[in-house]
């Protein structure tokens, strides 16, 4: 009772807070407007960084820049001025950055949207939806950055690769660049007058310094709606769009010769090809498609170990799938306050292309070949938004049936292990209210052609929402949620096993609101979100929110769910900085707390958590934070058991990194949670180093050590017949160590070589095998009986466990041993040459390691047994890729 006295006191004094505050809002700041020229009979600049084409004589300079950072609204250190034409096919761009010290430029080279160095940036909100731009970032070395703006400057994509033309150049006043951005990388509806959104940033290096055209006061709720305005765009011709980048590929696989097997005689090869295009439908809208694609290039994931039976998110790497993600990304209980399954999406695309599901039933002497992925047929997306403010997506994909191959001494056959599957992703938003309110929806649908050998799958399932956000008082204020639905259909099979899945765990034994049904063939859920927050005016923000996940809510088709059963209210309170003061560049405070109930009414969780974070005068960085979990009950834990209790615990975390501009800057972390009663113990320990030794050159590693104490660790659950079922823990000492490194050199801005590589190692063992008795005990020791050395002993013969409860000479039952040791080294060695704007030749190595280590050697000597040791996959790639503008 007292824990709901006090949780509803806080919400009471920090609503409190955040209305009762008394502190000035920032005035409306006026919109500035630049007003360009066409260029007419005059000749168009060429683009060489200089700037000396008589056709820049036709508008004028425009300047007048203001600091952003460290201190918004102040006089710059140095001067910045531009100048913008236009054709009927470019738009022009000349920049002129003063500088008082030229020889002290940062000319430093990277790889494309390195943002290294000086540079100048400029946003264009050709829709003037004041919520999306297109950016274009040019360094002082030449490089090239290009970002899609979203959510009114929330979310940056970089995967965006725009046809665009730049050149720099350094003398003795500063430097100058110039830019051609041809019309059809933008988008804009038709008009006689275009009037879109415009902002120039300028990053002064040494100074750490950002300066701005329009001013954006750093308590705006956004960035794109606070840019200023292009005018004089008059009578320009929406351009369609057309690109074809067809490829080729080249493998060559190496891997460590199995005897016997023929399937791995140390050897593979095999040459493909495909084809990728755009084509503007109108100059709103375009269509991407790609025919056989190819991921080859692509970075592995890291290593990772989930112990708590949860599948891990993990990034979207392949191009096609990330480019201009954002209008299908629908994270439905996204929040400023985190923990709230904030990776929960309708749509994760790594389910098309995924590892193949089934298995093929084979003998023991026989040999099997089985397709690492799916192969993705084709896939097609069409995205856009028009000027009148609709936004539309629709993305349709194929994947093949794939087979696995089996050899029994010479005879081969063939088993389905992965269906043929199409998967649909629909959505639509609508901009109302002078864009401050939008409402939208999408709908998904994933159906399988499935053999009899494949019936565990589902075979269809479909998903979709509704989602809205209403924002007022200059956008400081906002209403947002969403309402979803899943609805999945398949045998009887693949619907008990979507039951008995870790994300549903229906057979749980006290649940009272939800049973296991063997005949169902489908299920039906709903989730949801509604959070009403203040994002703007003054030092305090702040959101508060609710949302839901039905029992029956199912979307790992196609999408990711990672718990359903569930429903979390959390708030959020902060307070930052508006001005640099003491030692301190930015400063901020913030304050969250949660509670989850499940579909039963058990309150599950309840959690406190207070954190800070800074930007030093000397470009330091640092965060700290403290949780409090008062109350956490576990629906998952037993793995279909009973809700278990677990106990009281703080966690902590903190960081401190040095200045990123420096060559040599490192970053230290540390992380940690302890419970109350000493039944839990981790700790992480990471640190970063970075060395930039040339312009041209950066070397950094990433080391990270963790260790992780469970003295209630889920094993297995052991059914003795008659519903009489032995819940079996252990205590766990899991120690896990890695490092990634990575090496880039930069040739030029189109020649890039990049290396990463990661050792990983994992290892746990277990002692103290106990069974849980009565999982709601207050007191930890009284939840569960530990075995002693008379009721259990280790048949190393067997490699077993055995355990004699009653000590009457008769094994009562048996497990193995699970102690574990999980080894990895993944590395990417990548040459990048774009030979010309669009157009590139990689050449790719890769090896990897996996494979099981010793749990009774130490962490190095697995690492050397193991890695050293061992003859690892290699792979070496040629792609290479030609882009056609027509």
């Amino acid at each position: 009772m007292k824990f709901k006295t006090i949780y509803l006191l806080g919400i009471c004094v920090l609503f409190g807070i955040a209305a009762h505050s008394q502190e000035q809002s920032t005035p409306t700041v006026p919109k500035r407007v630049y007003t360009t020229k066409a260029i007419g009979d005059a000749q168009a600049p060429t683009i060489d960084g200089l700037l000396n084409d008589e056709s820049w004589n036709i508008v004028e300079w425009d300047g007048d820049f203001i600091e952003n950072r460290p201190d918004e609204n102040t006089a710059p250190t140095q001067k910045t001025r531009f100048k913008i034409l236009y054709d009927n096919k470019n738009l022009y761009i000349g920049v002129r950055c003063y500088d008082t010290e030229p020889d002290k430029i940062v000319k430093r080279l990277s790889r494309r949207d390195g943002f290294a160095g000086d540079w100048i940036e400029i946003n264009i909100d050709s829709y003037h939806d004041l919520r999306t731009a297109f950016s274009f970032n040019l360094t002082v070395a030449g490089v090239k950055g290009d970002e899609f703006v979203t959510d009114n400057g929330n979310n940056w994509d970089s995967s965006w690769n725009p046809i665009w033309y730049a050149k720099t150049n350094v003398d003795e006043e500063g430097w100058t660049a110039e830019m051609r951005i041809p019309l059809s990388q933008l988008r804009f509806g038709k008009s006689k007058e275009q009037i879109w959104g415009l902002q120039f940033t300028r990053r002064f290096f040494r100074g750490e310094e950002r300066y701005v055209w329009q001013r954006v006061p750093q308590d705006a709720p956004g960035w794109v709606s606070e840019m200023g305005e292009l005018h004089g765009l008059m009578d320009l011709v929406p351009q369609k769009q057309i690109e074809i980048q067809p490829y080729t590929v080249g493998s060559l696989e190496t891997f460590e010769a199995e005897e016997g097997n023929p399937f791995r005689d140390g050897r593979e090869s095999q040459l493909s090809g495909g084809v990728d295009g755009k084509i503007g439908i109108t100059n709103d809208l375009t269509l991407d498609f790609t025919i056989n694609p190819d991921f080859g290039q692509v970075e592995a994931d890291p290593s990772a170990i989930a112990l708590d039976g949860f599948q891990i998110f993990f990034q979207e790497r392949r191009p096609f799938f990330v480019e201009n993600k954002n209008i299908f990304d629908y994270r439905f209980s996204n929040s400023q306050a985190g923990n709230t399954f904030g990776f929960d999406n309708i749509f994760y695309s790594r389910r098309i292309g995924r590892n193949p599901q089934g298995f093929p039933d084979t003998e023991s002497n026989e040999f099997v070949d089985r397709p690492e992925n799916t192969t993705i047929l084709g896939a097609a997306k069409f995205s856009g938004k028009t000027k009148n403010g609709w936004s539309i997506g629709i993305l349709e994909s194929v994947t093949a049936k794939e087979y696995a191959e089996i050899d029994n001494e010479g005879e081969r056959r063939e088993e389905v292990v992965e269906p043929l599957t199409n998967y649909f992703v629909g959505r639509l938003q609508k901009d109302f209210n002078d864009r401050n309110t939008f409402i939208g929806g999408i709908f998904t649908a994933t159906n399988r052609n499935l053999t009899d050998n494949l019936d565990f799958l589902r075979k269809s399932a479909f998903s979709g929402g509704f989602d809205f956000k209403h924002q007022w008082k200059n956008r400081a204020w906002y209403l947002a949620g969403n309402v979803i639905f899943s609805h999945v259909k398949g045998s009887e099979e693949a619907i008990l096993n979507t039951q008995e899945s870790i994300t549903h765990l229906f057979q749980r034994v006290d649940a009272s609101h939800v049973e296991v049904d063997p005949t169902r063939t489908s299920l039906t859920g709903t989730g949801g979100n509604i959070q009403l927050g203040k994002t703007a005016n003054g030092h305090w923000r702040f959101e508060s929110g609710f949302t839901w996940r039905s029992p029956e809510l199912e979307l790992n088709d196609i999408g990711f769910l990672r718990q359903a059963d569930d429903l979390r209210h959390y708030t959020w309170i902060g307070y930052r900085t508006l001005k640099p003061f003491s030692i301190f560049r930015n400063l901020g405070l913030n304050y969250n707390h949660w509670s989850a109930w499940d579909f039963e009414g058990n309150l599950n969780r309840l959690q406190w958590n207070v954190n800070s974070w800074a930007n030093f005068q000397n470009n330091w960085f640092g965060n700290l934070g403290f949780n409090y979990i008062a109350i956490d009950q576990s629906n998952t834990a037993l793995r279909g058991g009973p809700r278990l209790r677990r106990s009281p615990r703080v966690n902590y975390w903190n960081n401190i990194g040095t200045d990123n501009r420096k060559k040599v800057r490192f970053n230290l972390s540390t992380s940690g949670s302890k419970a109350l009663d000493n039944s839990t113990l981790a700790f992480n320990l990471n640190f970063g180093l970075s060395y930039q030794p040339l312009n041209a050159l950066r070397i950094s590693a990433f080391p990270s050590y963790n260790i992780n104490k469970d003295k209630l660790q889920f094993i297995s659950n052991i059914d003795l017949g008659n519903n009489d079922i032995r819940y079996l823990n252990g205590e766990i000492d899991q120690r896990t160590l890695s490092m990634s490194v990575r090496v880039n050199y930069t040739i030029n801005p189109n020649l890039t070589i990049q290396y990463w590589g990661q050792p990983f190692i994992s290892r746990g063992r277990y002692s103290n095998f106990k069974i849980v008795t009565d999982p709601q005990a207050a007191s930890f020791n009284d939840r569960f009986l530990q075995y002693n050395d008379s009721q259990i002993g280790f048949n190393s013969g067997a490699g077993l466990y055995e355990v004699d409860e009653n000590t009457d000479g008769n094994i009562d039952f048996s497990f193995g041993d699970p102690d574990f040791a999980f080894v990895q080294f993944r590395s990417n060695l990548v040459l990048r040459w774009e030979y010309i704007p669009g157009s590139e030749i990689f050449l790719v190595w890769s090896q990897d390691i996996s494979q099981a280590g010793n749990p009774q050697d130490g962490l190095f000597r697995n690492l050397d047994n193991s890695i050293l040791g061992s003859q690892p996959k290699n792979i070496f790639l040629i792609k290479a890729t030609y882009r056609f503008v027509l």
